[in-house]
This record gives structure tokens, C-alpha cells and sequence, in this order.
């Protein structure tokens, strides 16, 4: 199974981007899927999730109102939208994928929830 990143860039503050997930060799419907971040010089956080039953979304508070995550089922494709971009927005964005997916943020935050991830894609908010 590999998860494929994709869509980083530099935009200005304020802009929008989207991040795409491609996953191959791997058909993900139960679980969830989440994406994760890490500033330079910071430790990787979460940012938000995607639970496949019922989907339902989780985010981090920092995030919150700014990113949607959408899906496209026939091109194993989940995606990121991220809207009003803040400088500190600035990372290399990583999504995961997880078989199962307990409830509660010990869970759907955790990067040891996630058993596949992707290579990483930067993004760069700057004027």
C-alpha cells in the first residue's frame, strides 16, 4: 500500500490550496485518513481527520473553519482544502491512513493510530 502526497506549493497569505491523497494497492473504506504537519524546527501535529463511517471530520483547533477534507472514491483520492492560509500554515503536510479508527482525539490525533502514510508534501505561506 502507498499513499502518494501531492498539491504543496507557495501561496500568500490568505490564499487556498489543496492537498490531494492518492492511495494504491489499497481500496481504503473503513477506518479514516487524517492528515498531519510539521513546522521546521517543530515535532509533526495533527490537523485533521476523516473518519469513512458516517464521515465525520475532526480538527485541530488550529485549523478549524480554514480546512475541509473531501473525498473521491473512484480515484482513491482523499483530499485538503485549505482556505484562508496563515503563514504559520507553512509545513510539510503528511497524510495516513488507518484500518481502524478508534473514537476520541487519543485516537484520530494519534500518529500511532495510522498504519500507512505518504511521503510528504510542502507547503509555504509567504508574501
Amino acid at each position: 500500500v502507498q499513499l502518494q502526497a501531492s498539491g504543496g506549493g507557495v501561496v500568500q497569505p490568505g490564499g487556498s490550496l489543496r492537498l490531494s491523497c492518492t492511495s494504491s494497492g489499497r481500496t481504503f473504506s473503513q477506518g479514516g485518513m487524517a492528515w498531519f504537519r510539521q513546522a521546521p524546527g517543530k515535532a509533526r501535529e495533527f490537523v485533521k481527520a476523516y473518519r469513512w463511517s458516517g464521515s465525520l471530520q475532526y480538527d485541530a483547533d488550529s485549523v478549524k473553519g480554514r480546512f475541509t477534507i473531501s473525498t473521491d472514491n473512484a480515484k482513491n483520492t482523499v483530499y485538503l482544502q485549505m482556505d484562508s492560509l496563515k503563514p504559520e500554515d507553512t509545513a510539510v503536510y503528511y497524510c495516513a491512513a488507518a484500518t481502524t479508527l478508534g473514537y476520541g482525539a487519543n485516537n484520530y490525533a494519534r500518529e500511532q493510530s495510522y498504519d500507512y502514510w505518504g511521503q510528504g508534501t510542502l507547503v509555504t505561506v509567504s508574501s
